[in-house]
């Protein structure tokens, strides 16, 4: 049975297994609908199921019936990795910093206090966990170079973190959000239990990732405890939107920055590509595509649309050169059609959390993006080792994703049962 068989079928499952889907769908507003998104009861919404991301589908059974990561904070390593060729002049002071214990934000605000410089003026590509070992660049503005006298030492960080400058460069840029071009990760997985107690299963599942890549989820830091992050995205929703103010033409002044809520926004088109990519996952067409689709080309932000899926297409996808995408959601997602956007608007329309969000993201004026559904690994390794206390066997795992991408997803088609560890040193 092919992909496009199955869409009825896949659509008909997520309704029944959906708790919150009503009997009446015909009565649901479609998201172009005027939505009173204030008569609904957050607390009726299970926030917390909607978000747990170990409950979304995979291809294949991961042959990992259980492990344990961050137990240690070296456990996970993410290396951010940035070709550059700095020019050596301008006022932008780059550093290379390897962190522990401390989260990208904080370590921002410590540098711009170090150099007496503003907040807006520290640059960094993007977020790096918490309880990991990371590296990555920060760039500081200091104007005529003039840089403190006294070395970054910062005494506002605890006994388990740490910070250390390993290199800097001036350059005549600052460094700005999503420049990295990818991120090398290397994991220890402890405590494992294999299915059957079989090492090749697992080798050979990880060679199949490697060469087919994952479900490209959003992993389940984007959500917050408990998926906290759809309900200030839903609270949010609640609240009128602002409306832009007209500004004339004699006006020089810049509009004042609308209405951001960058955490809110992202998390609510988070939930709403998981549940889309679920369902892709379900009918098998995450990985070869449908009637109206919109491909990604590998590797780069392009991305163009084709009414059928041919030979050349599946030739194309299969090799990896392109990947199916599914939307980001917001006004003016025009470029999918046929099955393709008939089974986005459903899987929405079928959910009322998932409308709600639909309708808020639409009334924010968010524009509709896409995000390929495939996930590549890339560079992937591993290595066994086992435990000297206990003799329990352990997996390294050392990987390379592009920005913007999860190493939970990865680990998700792995390991049925991931748990986290109180990180240590």
């Amino acid at each position: 049975m092919t992909s496009q068989d199955n869409y009825k079928k896949t659509t008909d499952n997520f309704n029944a297994q959906s708790a919150l889907a009503q009997s009446d769908l015909d009565s649901q507003p479609t998201h172009n609908e005027q939505l009173d998104i204030a008569s609904f009861d957050i607390a009726s919404f299970d926030i917390k199921a909607a978000t747990d991301t170990e409950q979304l589908p995979q291809p294949i059974l991961p042959p990992l019936k259980q492990a344990t990561y961050k137990t240690y904070n070296t456990d996970f390593i993410v290396n951010e990795i940035l070709p550059i060729d700095f020019t050596g002049e301008g006022e932008h002071l780059w550093l290379h910093i390897k962190k522990s214990g401390v989260n990208t934000a904080y370590l921002a605000k410590l540098l711009s206090e170090w150099a007496e410089i503003p907040l807006r003026d520290v640059g960094y590509s993007g977020l790096k966990d918490r309880h990991a070992l990371t590296t990555q660049w920060f760039s500081l503005r200091i104007p005529k170079k003039q840089l403190p006298e006294t070395k970054f030492a910062p005494i506002d960080i605890g006994d388990n973190e740490s910070v250390t400058i390993l290199t800097q460069h001036w350059h005549n840029k600052k460094l700005n959000r999503g420049t990295h071009r990818a991120n090398q990760f290397i994991i220890t997985l402890r405590d494992i239990e294999l299915e059957d107690n079989d090492k090749s299963s697992v080798e050979q599942h990880l060679q199949n990732i490697s060469a087919t890549g994952v479900p490209n989820y959003f992993g389940p830091q984007r959500f917050g405890w408990h998926g906290n992050n759809i309900t200030e995205a839903l609270r949010l929703f609640a609240r009128p939107a602002p409306k832009d103010r007209p500004q004339t033409k004699k006006s020089k002044r810049k509009r004042a920055p609308r209405e951001q809520h960058t955490m809110e926004l992202s998390a609510a088109r988070s939930l709403l590509f998981n549940e889309i990519l679920a369902a892709r996952v379900r009918d098998g067409s995450w990985n070869t595509g449908l009637t109206g689709e919109v491909f990604n080309l590998d590797g780069s932000g392009s991305i163009f649309a084709s009414e059928e899926v041919d030979e050349s297409l599946r030739a194309r996808v299969a090799s990896g050169d392109i990947h199916p995408t599914g939307v980001l959601w917001g006004v003016g997602n025009d470029k999918v059609s046929g099955i393709a956007a008939q089974l986005e608007n459903d899987i929405v329309q079928c959910n009322p959390l998932l409308a709600q969000l639909a309708v808020g993201l639409e009334k924010r004026d968010v524009k509709a993006q896409r995000r390929a559904l495939r996930l590549p690994v890339e560079a992937m390794r591993w290595t066994w080792q086992e435990e000297q206390t206990d003799g329990k066997q352990t997996l390294v795992l050392n990987f390379t994703l592009t920005t913007g991408s999860f190493a939970t997803s990865v680990l998700a088609g792995l390991v049925q049962q991931l748990s986290s560890s109180s990180s240590k040193v």
